[in-house]
This record gives structure tokens, C-alpha cells and sequence, in this order.
């Protein structure tokens, strides 16, 4: 990896949870960080002020990754302000649980339309820049609920699954351009994301019997992003407290 150039990453869901926590770890490994969210202004401003406060270097980048134009804009301004889009990481995502039986087309739609359609959105624009460039990190932030799949949650585990499977199909593609495709799957992270479910009870399926930190994903996040993690491809690590 060239170490002689300030990197520049793009990181989707960036203001809150998981997100925040890799924008402060890039950050923090020196890299210019784009904070990529869609609507919450006040919880984007409280990362990048996070981030400032840490000496880090970083500016705020609203748009919707299931818009395709606003996907091309983002990527657009990135490469005019900088010049080069080293890491991409496609972390936004939804939840909207519920037994499928009773499942209406928009809840389906809604969390298809931000993981899947929002990867190709964003990641397509990208990967061109970057095989332009011949170096790039893409990191795509899966589930253990994609490995495994979890009731209630059918829409979610397919989203998930099918970013691991355009995870180990687009690191085929591009390996031969320096541009390595991973992904991490989170288990159960004590974030937002699981509002509304009792965490003690989560507890009890967890080997580790705790719920994860959301540093312990950007710590793993990080090593990807770097120069020790250049012969890694095309691989899904999961972060789960030993759940799978």
C-alpha cells in the first residue's frame, strides 16, 4: 500500500453506532474521513466534532445511498475535493422486523432498496474510481444474521446475504487492480439497532455471554483498511462473541 499520500474513505451510517465508531478508528489510523449519513444533522455534527476533538480530520457528507444520483454527487465531490477515494465502507443500514407471513412490500422494499440497492449505488461509482487509481479497501459491514438467517427478520438476513455474495463476487473481479472487497458481520452490538429487543435474553445466545462494542468491529474495520490486510480478499469475518 502507498503510505506516502494522505488517504481519503467514504464511510456510509456515520453518525451513529457502528459507523461513528469506524469513522473515529480511520480517523485515528490518519486517513481524511468522509461521515457519509442521510437525515440525523445533529448526530453526524457530534461525530465529526468527536473526531475534530481527537485531531483527526474529517468533514460531513449528507446524502441517501438509495438515490442513485446523490450516490454519484457524493462520489463526485469526494474526487473534486481530493483527488482519490481510497476506502469505501458500506455501513448504512434498516431495520424492520416482523414475521414474514405478515410482512407488507414496503418493509421488504425499504431494507432491500438501503443494504443492496444502496451497495450498487455507491459501490459501482467507487470501484471505477478506484480502478483508475489501481489501489482501493472496500469494506461492506454484513450480519451474522446473513450467515445464519433470524426469525423475524427475513427481510434483513436476505439484504445481508446478498452482500456477502456481491462481497465475494466483486473481489474476484477487481482483485487484479489492487482493489481488495471484504466483509465483517457483526453479531449482536450494543447500538441502536437493537431497540426494542431485550438485551438479556440476547445475552443468553452469545457465547461470550455480552453483547459487542462497536470499536471492536471498527478495530477489525481498521486492519482491513491497512497495508497488513493487502492479501486478504474476497473474506467474511465475523465479529460475534462466538454466536456462529
Amino acid at each position: 500500500m502507498n503510505t506516502w499520500f494522505q488517504q481519503t474513505a467514504l464511510i456510509t451510517g456515520a453518525s451513529r453506532g457502528i459507523g461513528r465508531a469506524i469513522a473515529r478508528q480511520l480517523a485515528g489510523q490518519g486517513m481524511f474521513v468522509y461521515l457519509g449519513y442521510r437525515s440525523d444533522d445533529g448526530a453526524a455534527q457530534h461525530t465529526l466534532d468527536d473526531i475534530h476533538n481527537r485531531d483527526g480530520q474529517a468533514a460531513l457528507l449528507r446524502f441517501d445511498v438509495t438515490r442513485q444520483s446523490r450516490c454519484d454527487e457524493a462520489v463526485a465531490l469526494v474526487i473534486q475535493q481530493r483527488g482519490r477515494l481510497d476506502i469505501l465502507v458500506n455501513n448504512a443500514g434498516v431495520r424492520d422486523d416482523r414475521l414474514f407471513a405478515m410482512m407488507k412490500k414496503p418493509a421488504w422494499d425499504t431494507v432491500l432498496d438501503t443494504h443492496l440497492n444502496g451497495f450498487y449505488h455507491l459501490t459501482r461509482p467507487v470501484v471505477r474510481q478506484m480502478i483508475k487509481q489501481r489501489f482501493g479497501r472496500i469494506i461492506n459491514i454484513s450480519s451474522a444474521a446473513g450467515q445464519a438467517g433470524n426469525a423475524g427478520q427475513v427481510n434483513y438476513s436476505t439484504a445481508k446475504a446478498g452482500i456477502i455474495g456481491a462481497t465475494r463476487a466483486l473481489a474476484k473481479e477487481i482483485a487484479s487492480r489492487n482493489i481488495t472487497v471484504n466483509a465483517v458481520a457483526p453479531g449482536f452490538i450494543d447500538t441502536d439497532m437493537l431497540a426494542g429487543l431485550d438485551p438479556e435474553k440476547i445475552k443468553e445466545q452469545i457465547p461470550a455471554g455480552r453483547l459487542g462494542h462497536p470499536e471492536e468491529v471498527a478495530h477489525v474495520v481498521g486492519f482491513l483498511c491497512s497495508e497488513h490486510a493487502a492479501y486478504v480478499n474476497g473474506q467474511v469475518i465475523g465479529v460475534n462473541g462466538g454466536l456462529l
